[in-house]
């Protein structure tokens, strides 16, 4: 048994090693302790070779390795005065190799498969600014978007920019009243949603002064609602001929607006200019993988209103002129699989959830499907188990990187160096990520905690929080952008993410604000007090759970409760479990102590 400790990375080994072939050469007996800078050290079985001098004694091997790393090369960054993302998606293609290559693949439940090619989607995209242009509808203007994955999505997206609107991507996961929150605060002039959806949406907006058109898509009539114009698209898109040019964007003017979870209970918009498809060129070549012929054909898992999926499976790939696959319809794990073989994809995009599912619930393997060769996570993190059972079963890596609605993904694993586990990777060349004591903008120390910071001018990040000028001028501070999120670095550059030092939720990939969850609870009549937080089932599970005190005199149950958070709140956000409770723990001054809150407080919870 040997053990060395390997300055100056930090890494000490125990591990058996023995005399393999030439005299320069030893192979690893057993398993490796390693043990990170941080502190931790795991169990793994090593894919580096174990080497030492001639004259150096055979019971002491040293190990050959790149580490410390050299830096990455430096990043220049380029800028054009004007630039337009729905054009850089689309028109570009034209008269290009792409220009007939198909740009998305749908795969539906219920509608089946329907395709379009770049040329089919630069065209629809600009009737759809053409169609905005005839309404009225202003450079400026928001553009709410409910829509499911669809070739509708794409269109009203970055049809929304070349017009130079400000299109609002929104979940179809939200409530009507979630949704009437977003129209109103965003005063947005049209709804872009499907005639099912809108069923349950018409009632609810009429009355929003700003809101003057609805197009619809997808089969069914046209509810009529006082107030607003009710049309339907497909018709509207049909009956456009002649195309002026599109908006000639600055690269600073705004293109879309992304609504996260707020600290005050609602929701708030994070405003982006049409710099953030430029501000993401880094991802292109630290964290995706594209193939050089150009011929990726991309299977993402997510749902084009996020922010993780409106970055890597819309705008990056078809900036970049390759196929994106999605899917609209039930959740299937065996049913990615059968996509990325049915298309022949080089790329999966999902999340941890749906990588322990395909893991925990099919027999696939690499074989299934020969062309995968790059695989990219993002939303929370992957277990070291899962990063392993993955590799073991398909043969490839899962890259993970972090983002955050402001920023998109900026940390990231790449092809160019070994994944650690547990740690984000390294930030993209171009972010100038630092680490900072957020009271005295000092940078800490290799090892040392400190406040995620990116440079105020970095094309990647937004521009303002929607309608709160406080919140803005919170966020910055002298030149630099506070992200919230804590990390350290190690002595070989890579950073450990370690969250926020707030209250909010991660969920299955999902960020919850448990504030917009207690507001919510605290309508029912019978709930005095409410205080949401995550409850860690297991390795990677985390649901979002409620205690609640009732009102005295109160007879409402914890399941009638989860009904009620269920019928007000988006899935993700829902509570999964209610505690009734007598009390909270709380601070001096009455705050609750959520660290505390555990089911042993519990008089009751639900189902």
């Amino acid at each position: 048994m040997h053990a060395m400790n390997l300055s100056p990375i930090g890494i000490t080994f125990v591990g058996w090693v023995k005399r393999s072939g030439p005299i320069n050469a030893y192979e690893l007996m057993g398993p490796l302790r390693l043990t990170h800078p941080t502190g931790c050290f795991r169990l793994f079985r090593p894919t580096f070779c174990w080497r030492h001098p001639v004259n150096a004694p055979e019971s002491l091997p040293m190990l050959e390795s790149a580490m410390p790393f050299q830096s990455f090369p430096a990043w220049n960054w380029q800028l054009p005065e004007h630039f337009n993302i729905g054009v850089a998606c689309t028109d570009a293609h034209l008269g290009t190799a792409n220009e007939n290559k198909l740009a998305m693949i749908v795969e539906d439940d219920v509608l089946g498969v329907s395709t379009a090619t770049y040329r089919q989607l630069a065209q629809a995209t600009s009737r759809f600014a053409q169609l905005l242009r005839n309404l009225g509808v202003a450079a400026g203007d928001r553009v709410l978007i409910r829509l499911p994955n669809s070739l509708a999505y794409p269109t009203a997206f970055l049809g929304a920019m070349k017009r130079g609107a400000i299109a609002v991507p929104t979940s179809t996961l939200l409530t009507a009243e979630e949704v009437v929150y977003l129209a109103r605060d965003s005063e947005a002039t049209v709804l872009v949603t499907d005639k099912a959806m809108w069923q349950g949406l018409r009632e609810k907006l009429v009355g929003l002064n700003h809101l003057r058109f609805v197009l619809l898509t997808g089969p069914g009539g046209l509810l009529p609602a006082s107030g607003i114009e009710v049309r339907d698209l497909e018709s509207e898109l049909a009956e456009i001929v002649s195309c002026e040019l599109p908006h000639k964007t600055l690269s600073h003017d705004p293109a879309y607006l992304v609504y996260t979870s707020g600290t005050t209970g609602y929701p708030k918009g994070v405003l982006h200019g049409h710099r953030a498809m430029v501000g993401r060129e880094p991802a292109a070549q630290y964290w995706f993988d594209f193939a050089e012929d150009g011929n990726d054909r991309i299977v993402h898992s997510g749902k084009f209103n996020w922010t993780y999926v409106l970055g890597s499976g819309l705008m990056d790939p078809l900036y970049r002129g390759k196929t994106v696959i999605v899917h609209e319809g039930r959740n299937d794990a065996e049913g990615w699989i059968r996509l990325i073989a049915k298309h022949s994809a080089t790329i999966f995009i999902g999340v941890p959830t749906i990588y322990r599912q395909i893991i925990q619930k099919t027999q696939f393997t690499g074989a299934d499907v020969p062309t995968l060769r790059h695989c990219m996570s993002a939303g929370e993190h992957l277990s070291d188990e899962m990063l392993g059972l993955w590799k073991d079963r398909f043969g490839v890596e899962i890259y993970e990187a972090v983002g955050m609605s402001e920023v998109s993904y900026y940390l990231s694993e790449n092809k160019f160096r070994p994944i650690r586990p547990g740690s984000a990777g390294f930030p993209q060349p171009g972010h100038d990520v630092r680490l900072l004591d957020p009271d005295t903008l000092r940078e800490v120390e290799v090892g040392e905690e400190g406040m995620i910071c990116l440079p105020a001018d970095d094309p990647g990040l937004f521009m303002r929080y929607w309608n709160l000028p406080e919140e803005t001028g919170k966020a910055f501070k002298d030149r630099w952008f506070l992200t919230g999120d804590y990390a350290r670095f190690d002595e070989d550059g890579y950073i450990w993410f370690l969250g926020r030092r707030d209250d909010i939720i991660n969920s299955f990939g999902y960020r919850v604000s448990p504030h917009e969850i207690e507001r919510v609870m605290k309508t029912h009549p019978a709930v005095a007090d409410c205080a949401a937080c995550g409850e860690e089932l297991a390795a990677d599970k985390v649901l979002v759970v409620a205690y609640v005190m009732l009102h005295p005199g109160s007879s409402v149950t914890a399941d009638e409760l989860t009904a009620f958070g269920r019928e007000h709140l988006a899935g993700y956000k829902a509570p999964k479990i209610v505690y009734l409770a007598a009390d909270f723990p709380r601070t001096k001054n009455g705050k609750i102590i959520r660290k505390q809150l555990t089911p042993a407080l519990a008089t009751a919870r639900s189902a």
